[in-house]
């Protein structure tokens, strides 16, 4: 393990320190917000700290060890217990390089997820729908709630565009590399030759940005309409104008949100989506003016660009940044992305294993 990689957990091992002493001295003047402030950091440590602790103490065995090597009458012992600790180290220093990684601030936290159809026409939106219900349902399966906050229904069937929210546990990690076009290959229900068509939708995920997030937003950069609702009935539908659609003019960014009870909860809603959306071009532009590579891009929804194919004529669908393929289209499509959800967050900890190693 590389003197950095050994500083940095150096430095760790202290603060966890600091935290547990200060953490023990707590009283008198209570500040619980400093003492959550405190718990979360230490929760957040002390895996690293611990096996930082444990790979140390491996190497003052494996030293203390060396004497033993010497005698004759302890060798075969020492060179048994020298085996075992030498693969205790190397599994311990493969955990730290894992633990070392730097995790995404952004994994913890609530998404809106933005479905559009793309080229296709009809097809499209009814992919859209697809697509809508696919994540609906995973995230349903992992107990995270889900709610509808705009929806354009297409005539056909399915979405010309859905935005819905989903909240719980670890939103944005499960979902952050859905981001890009999909694109599914099948016969529509309406052509009568039996052709495969291909159409496309595209998917932005976007992170609730935390209210304490600096965004400048001005009033009078907003055209704020309203509308009545588009929904498809029952209990929860607007009967007057209590729909919002928010333009952001400088951007051209438009957001809405027609599901909540009144007029005032739509307008927090839709503002809320917004500061995600204007974080993210701000993070965005960030990102391409240093010249780094994004996880992925929304693009246009052409058929040329995709992340991941659904061809029904094959049974399988396939991720272009893994480049694996899955069966059981129907499946995944009902819900079941556990596996290439995994595949592309071992292939994210791969990747930026290797970037740290460099």
């Amino acid at each position: 393990m590389d003197e950095r990689a050994l500083e940095r957990l150096e430095a760790t091992s202290r603060r966890f320190d600091e935290i547990e002493a200060e953490l023990a001295a707590a009283g008198g003047a209570f500040d619980q917000a400093k003492y959550t402030a405190l718990v979360k950091e230490r929760a957040r440590l002390v895996e690293t700290v611990e096996a930082y602790r444990a790979y140390r103490a491996a190497l003052q065995a494996l030293e203390a060890n060396v004497a033993l090597l010497e005698d004759p009458e302890m060798r075969e012992l020492a060179e048994e217990e020298d085996r075992s600790l030498r693969t205790r180290r190397k599994m311990l220093e493969a955990q730290l390089a894992e633990l070392l990684i730097p995790k995404d601030p952004n994994d913890d936290k609530d998404v809106f997820i933005e479905i559009r159809g793309g080229a296709g026409g009809d097809e499209a939106a009814i992919f859209a729908g697809d697509l809508a219900r696919m994540y609906a349902r995973f995230a349903e399966s992992r107990r995270m709630k889900v709610a509808v906050v705009s929806e354009s229904p297409s005539e056909a069937g399915g979405y010309k565009e859905i935005v819905f929210a989903v909240k719980g546990e670890q939103p944005y990690r499960w979902f952050k590399h859905e981001s890009g076009v999909h694109r599914v290959q099948r016969v529509p229900e309406t052509e009568a030759q039996g052709r495969i068509h291909t159409s496309t939708a595209t998917v932005a995920v976007l992170p609730e940005v935390d209210e304490t997030v600096a965004i400048d937003i001005k009033p009078a950069d907003l055209q704020v309409d309203t509308y009545k609702s588009s929904g498809a009935g029952g209990q929860y539908v607007n009967k007057t104008e209590s729909a919002i659609r928010i333009t952001h003019v400088p951007t051209g960014i438009i957001v809405a949100s027609q599901q909540e009870r009144s007029q005032q909860q739509n307008r927090e809603r839709a503002m809320q989506m917004l500061r995600a959306m204007l974080h993210e071009r701000k993070q965005r532009e960030l990102e391409e003016a240093a010249g780094s590579l994004r996880r992925s891009q929304v693009g246009t929804g052409d058929r040329s660009e995709k992340i991941r194919t659904y061809n029904f004529a094959q049974d399988r669908v396939t991720d272009h940044r893994t480049n694996r393929n899955y069966g059981n289209i129907r499946g995944i499509l009902d819900g079941d992305i556990g596996a290439i959800v995994e595949d592309l967050l071992r292939d994210e900890r791969a990747r930026l294993l290797a970037g740290s190693a460099a």
